[in-house]
């Protein structure tokens, strides 16, 4: 049986990892192998690992890190960043990565999901849209770039497009609610839900596990990934890698999953 999968969230930035608030306002975390080697002790469920930087400098993925990475992980890992064509993706999944992540190219030519879907299987295709609601009206659209390039797209349709040209699962990045810790933003991820099938993971406000929680009790199986929370401890944000022990997500599932 499928059951909801709880996922930290890595973003990688000068080669080390960082935090952000809002896309902006970074943080230095660590090293990208010493926490997955934590993460691999805490048994996580599954790993997202972004290059925040590939994209925005135009470069390639940097391959010599995700094998490092594929290599030390124990558990399934999304990688993201960078990526611009099918070839890139096939060779990044040939060095251990279950999930290709992309998002400013999947805007750009959606038929490039296709692409990678025919080489790697759609199972293991995953699309970021990374989301910003408007000040005036309430209409929510994709931006890129880390939040620099607003594309005007509206989420709902643009999954529904992915959706059509054989993405496996649709992550939803809420940019206002990064880093900011007081819960997901429920309203799109329930617009979003209600229009694709698709497998779906939502980052960007989880300062709790209730707040995982309370999205595991609303939509059942679903993704429910965080940055902050398993990279900071206390009022304080002191850094430290943690994770729910067994006992404290078998709570959380009695509480909020039905089987």
């Amino acid at each position: 049986m499928l059951y909801p999968r709880i996922i930290p969230c890595l973003l990688v930035h000068n080669k080390g990892l960082v935090k952000s608030v809002k896309f902006s306002d970074y943080k230095y975390v660590g090293d990208p192998i010493n926490a997955v080697k934590i993460f691999n002790e805490k048994e996580v469920d599954e790993l997202m690992v972004i290059d925040i930087d590939a994209t925005v400098e135009n470069r390639e993925p940097d391959y010599k890190m995700i094998e490092n990475l594929a290599v030390e992980c124990r558990m399934p890992l999304c990688y993201g960043g960078g990526i611009k064509s099918a070839e890139q993706a096939q060779h990044i999944f040939s060095l251990g990565v279950e999930k290709i992540a992309i998002s400013s190219v999947a805007v750009e030519n959606p038929m490039l999901i296709k692409e990678i879907a025919e080489r790697v299987g759609s199972q293991s295709v995953v699309v970021v849209l990374d989301v910003k609601k408007k000040f005036f009206g309430g209409k929510y659209e994709i931006w890129t770039h880390n939040a620099t390039k607003n594309t005007g797209k509206d989420p709902v349709e643009f999954a529904k497009l992915c959706a059509s040209y054989g993405a496996g699962e649709i992550i939803i990045n809420s940019i206002d609610q990064d880093g900011i810790m007081k819960g997901y933003d429920l309203h799109i991820i329930d617009k979003v839900r209600e229009s694709i099938n698709l497998p779906m993971t939502v980052l960007g406000g989880a300062g709790s596990l209730d707040d995982i929680g309370e999205l595991i009790k609303k939509h059942g199986i679903i993704g429910a990934a965080a940055g902050s929370l398993f990279v900071f401890k206390g009022k304080y944000k002191a850094v430290l890698i943690n994770y729910p022990n067994r006992t404290e997500k078998d709570l959380l599932m009695s509480k909020n999953f039905k089987v």
